[in-house]
């Protein structure tokens, strides 16, 4: 008798603890794991700051808000902040400003708000035209051929500008731009390919003047890719002064004040399958 009543206790117990197993088990990921806030809102303000133009407050408005993301609108992309930061747009420009709120368990909002910024900072301001290579941008910049082989060719659906094609051929765009002596710049932009055979492309800032069917060298290479130095070879996206492993650097201090000409240029064995595809090209003062 006593033995059965220790077997009856004993799978007592082990019932229970399964029950209490399978009732403690929590939620699915994203399911709010029964501690979603019915109260979460993505709500912000955006206020201009005083006597620093192009600068803005932005401000969630949610006590119930545990993270926020921000995405400024400028192709930075969603970027994890502070409920109260400050966002600087040295271009001027029409921003989509986009708050991403994130609760208990996971649980998330979003709002957008449009921001105009009129102007460009005198310092910072991007001095390239047509950077974004929207449609119209490529009447901004003017082509040159090297040498036969390698052509540059927009494309305003995708929005960017693309060298393609090989057999050591060699072409680049170019703009001119005006600099001051003593205050440093900064060169970059956005790059991708799907790798290359025996190929530079290269970003110049030089006094000379671009001109068809001559190389181009002055001010020396900034950024650059190399597939003999080791990048470019292999599928790339994202910053060229991130993947460069060529050139002096993407920032520089001009010492004489006057005109200069930034040039792209690319040329080599083989371009890719994809050629390389570059935009949002900048040119901008920086401290």
């Amino acid at each position: 008798m006593k033995l059965n009543l220790i077997k009856a206790f004993t799978l007592a117990l082990g019932v229970l603890a399964i029950g209490m197993y399978v009732g403690c088990k929590p939620d699915a990921v994203g399911a709010g794991n029964g501690l979603t806030p019915k109260n979460l809102t993505a709500s912000f303000t955006v206020t201009p700051v005083a006597g620093k133009a192009n600068y803005y407050v932005v401000k969630a408005n949610n006590s119930s808000v545990l993270a926020v993301k921000w995405n400024h609108g400028d192709g930075s992309g969603n970027n994890l902040g502070k409920t109260t930061d400050t966002v600087f747009y040295p271009d001027a420009g029409v921003y989509t400003l986009t708050l991403t709120a994130i609760g208990a368990g996971g649980v998330s909002q979003t709002a957008t708000q449009t921001v105009t910024v009129p102007l460009s900072d005198p310092t910072s301001g991007n001095l390239v035209v047509g950077g974004k290579m929207l449609a119209g941008d490529d009447a901004k910049w003017t082509h040159i051929t090297i040498s036969s082989g390698v052509t540059m060719i927009m494309d305003p659906v995708k929005n960017v500008m693309v060298a393609s094609g090989g057999n050591y051929g060699h072409a680049a765009v170019y703009q001119a731009v005006n600099l001051t002596a003593g205050q440093k710049y900064m060169v970059d932009m956005t790059i991708s390919g799907s790798g290359a055979t025996d190929t530079w492309f290269e970003t110049y800032v030089g006094t000379a003047a671009p001109a068809n069917g001559s190389d181009y060298t002055s001010g020396g290479i900034k950024i650059a890719l190399n597939t003999w130095n080791g990048c470019g070879k292999t599928a790339f996206n994202g910053l060229l002064s991130t993947i460069s492993c060529n050139g002096g650097g993407k920032t520089f201090t001009p010492t004489v004040t006057g005109t200069y000409y930034l040039v792209i240029k690319s040329g080599g064995s083989n371009l890719g399958t994809t050629g390389i595809s570059f935009t949002n090209v900048q040119l901008r003062g920086t401290k």
